[in-house]
């Protein structure tokens, strides 16, 4: 029979798991094919060109012509140059009224040129090093652009993330999952972890965290509010990932105060105290990057109860994740699957399904849910 495969998040405890880490330039890899790699462990790395200042040093030393310009260097193409070093120099009558240039950065002089009189200034190269972010293996190396990690473990999605990739030990902040976390709940004692938290954390608590040296925070919801108060302006549809607020923002299920996921919360539970790779990096609109918590281990669970939603679709029974309003972060029971299609607000006729959220029969778009994979 027939089926749409909806998109699902993960809330899996063993599954395989598939890491690109690629260059943004060619560069360099570090590792073999079927090397045993730590998570913080470099696989590649590469040099991003340094900014570049073309200056008009024929003018600044009041030359007539361009291409008098080489005789009053002091420095010569591809030298390295320091901020401040003496470049060129134009002596007066008598050694007076000298005119001289100075370089305005730390670097490289790439280029003088004799039709514009001008030199070309480049900063030194920004080193760019990446990890293998997971404990695994490296199963396919991309010359001069990166690797390929695999491995197994807990792969669990969240909905919302901010900040980047983390690595740290997982330690329980609360001991339910509809426990709000406010400040006095913080402890020394978080420092370099990253915290499970339950229904919500407060803003408060949130920078008390980051003061502390805390890494990450994995929570059910968090004020919308709140993440505009820390970005200073709204999400929009942009890719989030690399705000720079002092630790990793994790919400595994939306806005608002929001008992996390019973599954994602006894998973915590279990693997407390074990290292864990987090990313907050989430496209919004597109559905195509979740943040995430991934907990490396090779003990296989039994399977009787997972599901390949790839190859049987969604089903009644399935819990769905709404993504879009008015239902988001709400979690809900497929109760039926119409095979008619739905006019909705828009006037565009769309697939749907009837959830039970919260107590109530509700219709979705399928395009505005995804599964909870186990």
């Amino acid at each position: 029979m027939a089926h749409a495969y909806t998109p699902g998040l993960k809330v899996a405890e063993f599954s395989d798991i598939e890491k690109l880490r690629r260059l943004p330039l060619l560069g360099e890899v570090l590792v073999n094919l079927k090397d045993r790699v730590s998570a913080t462990q470099l696989v590649a790395r590469t040099e991003l060109p340094g900014k570049v200042y073309p200056m008009n040093v024929a003018g600044e030393l009041g030359l007539n012509k361009a291409d008098e310009l080489p005789q009053f260097m002091l420095k010569k193409e591809g030298e390295s140059v320091k901020k401040g070093d003496l470049i060129a120099l134009k002596k007066g009558f008598f050694g007076l009224f000298k005119s001289e240039f100075y370089s305005p950065v730390d670097g490289t002089l790439d280029q003088i040129s004799k039709l514009s009189g001008q030199v070309v200034f480049s900063e030194l190269p920004i080193p760019v090093e990446i990890n293998a972010y997971v404990e695994g293996n490296i199963d396919q190396v991309i010359d001069k652009e990166g690797v390929v990690v695999k491995t197994q473990g807990v792969h669990i999605q969240g909905i919302l993330g901010l900040g980047g990739e983390k690595y740290g030990e997982i330690k329980m902040a609360v001991s339910s999952s509809n426990q709000l976390v406010d400040i006095a709940d913080i402890k020394p004692e978080y420092k370099g972890k990253i915290i499970i938290c339950g229904s919500r954390i407060t803003s408060e608590a949130l920078n008390k965290a980051k003061e502390i040296g805390v890494i990450g925070v994995v929570v059910g919801g968090f004020d919308y509010q709140d993440i505009r108060n820390i970005l200073g302006n709204d999400l929009g549809v942009a890719i989030t990932g690399h705000e720079n607020i002092g630790l990793t923002l994790i919400l595994t299920e939306g806005f608002g105060t929001i008992p996390m996921a019973d599954r994602t919360f006894k998973l915590m539970t279990k693997y407390e105290g074990k290292m864990a790779s987090i990313n907050g990096a989430t496209q919004i609109r597109a559905g195509v990057m979740r943040p995430e918590i991934i907990i490396v281990h090779n003990e296989k669970p039994d399977e009787s109860g997972s599901k390949n939603y790839a190859e049987s679709g969604i089903e009644p029974g399935d819990l769905i994740r709404v993504i879009r309003s008015p239902y988001f972060g709400k979690i809900g029971k497929v109760k039926s699957l119409p095979s008619e299609l739905h006019k909705v607000e828009s006037g565009t006729w769309v697939r749907v399904l009837i959830a039970e959220i919260d107590g109530n029969d509700v219709l979705i778009p399928r395009a505005n849910i995804e599964v909870l994979e186990k």
